[in-house]
């Protein structure tokens, strides 16, 4: 169980504050609600342009890092499809020089042409680096549109191609940044050695004057419910080939998240989950073979990802997938099988609640959706989940209609 408290300033931020004196540090967990999301189709990968510009430094505090590691502090951040998060940790009793540098670029974060430069070509030569000259690096850039033909999760947060972030003009910066980075589209958690009553002083003096902003409501295309098989072949160079399916899948705040993660867990989390024990180990198709989910706000996908071995033919790796998935939609899970996944999770949980920049960012992230105190029943919704249950949805999802198929090839020398 994780306490906290919570309070909310005129200007619309929200504020969680949870004390832990058993710790000497604090942290300072700054969620926007804001992601890749929320780009323009023209304009794709300036959330996490504008991850990056947030360090480029203030009106006032031209060096962003410097203060921090003057008084034993860390910080770094993350951009993602749905949200943009910043943190800073630091000995609790150097608390305020974190409220003063992240209210400081909430409200002027300086602008410049220099900035945005090097940002740039930050961003750029990270696309270079991760996406287009790395094996396997673009998968995403192939695999989303696939997946997605309406909603902008059809783009990854790096963004659709390089030209958008070449193209990224000082106006346009500073327009997605008044639309987005104010109080009101924030949720800010301070957690450790702190009080309530010192945080909410401090919020007051740091964050009380920044103007809550416009106040915008989201209205994104919703991806259609699929009802036709889709399929890829791209070439390129690779070490072995790869086979990835992905079927659509409900959203995070969804009941059945909790039963498709469980799913994901029985099989592929560790060396006895089936997808290894089965295909890699007893029947030796793949190499490595995984099963996992994107936990998205909107519509998510589940996504297997197999690289079969080299006398194995890639419609065999298929095959030997759908076999898995038809003994979840035929059988019964045993309940010691699912009894061991679901403890798991909730060892996961606790451990979880044990860092103190974890409870941070997931109570930010449940406050987000809707109420922090989310946070504290999640174990409980996995384990009420059962094997009829599992076998419900794996009918649901795992079917060919709803199913993207992407068949990455190794290019064969010559």
């Amino acid at each position: 169980m994780v306490k906290f408290n919570r309070f909310t300033l005129d200007n619309g931020l929200r504020v969680i504050v949870h004390e832990d004196d058993t710790t000497p540090m604090a942290v300072l967990n700054i969620l926007y609600d804001v992601g890749a999301r929320d780009e323009d189709p023209e304009q794709t990968g300036f959330a996490h342009l504008f991850e990056h510009l947030m360090f480029g430094g203030s009106v006032n505090i031209p060096d962003y890092d410097q203060p921090l590691q003057r008084v034993g502090g860390e910080n770094n951040a993350f951009t993602s499809n749905d949200i943009t998060n910043y943190y800073i940790t630091l000995p609790s009793s150097n608390i305020e020089t974190a409220f003063w540098l992240e209210s400081d670029r909430m409200l002027s974060l300086a602008f410049s042409e220099k900035s945005l430069e090097v940002q740039r070509a930050v961003v750029i030569e990270e696309f270079k680096q991760r996406y287009l000259n790395q094996p396997y690096g673009d998968v995403w850039l192939k695999l989303r549109p696939l997946v997605y033909k309406k909603h902008p999760y059809q783009w990854a947060t790096i963004g659709k191609e390089l030209k958008h972030i070449e193209d990224a003009k000082i106006e346009d910066v500073k327009a997605f940044f008044k639309k987005h980075y104010n109080p009101q589209n924030a949720v800010m958690v301070v957690g450790g050695d702190v009080k309530t009553e010192d945080v909410k002083k401090l919020a007051e003096k740091w964050f009380g004057p920044i103007p809550a902003g416009e106040k915008y409501h989201r209205n994104l295309p919703q991806e259609p419910d699929q009802h036709d098989e889709r399929r890829l072949t791209v070439t390129g160079k690779v070490p072995l080939d790869d086979v990835y399916i992905a079927f659509q899948m409900g959203a995070r705040l969804d009941e059945s998240y909790y039963v498709a993660e469980l799913i994901s867990d029985i099989l592929s989390r560790g060396n006895s989950a089936r997808l290894y024990r089965n295909l890699v180990k007893e029947k030796h198709i793949f190499s490595e073979v995984h099963a996992y989910m994107t936990g998205s706000m909107d519509k998510g996908m589940f996504v297997f990802e197999g690289k079969p071995l080299e006398n194995i033919s890639l419609e065999a790796a298929e095959a030997a997938i759908w076999e898995e998935l038809e003994r979840l939609k035929t059988e019964l899970v045993p309940a010691d099988e699912l009894t061991k996944v679901q403890n798991k999770i909730e060892s996961t949980m606790i451990f979880s609640e044990m860092a103190l920049l974890d409870k941070a960012m997931n109570l930010a992230s449940f406050e987000l959706m809707g109420d922090a105190d989310m946070l504290n029943h999640e174990t409980a919704k996995y384990l009420a989940v059962t094997p009829e249950r599992i076998k419900d949805l794996s009918n649901q999802l795992f079917r060919k209609d709803n199913s993207s198929t992407m068949i990455y090839l190794a290019e064969k020398a010559v």
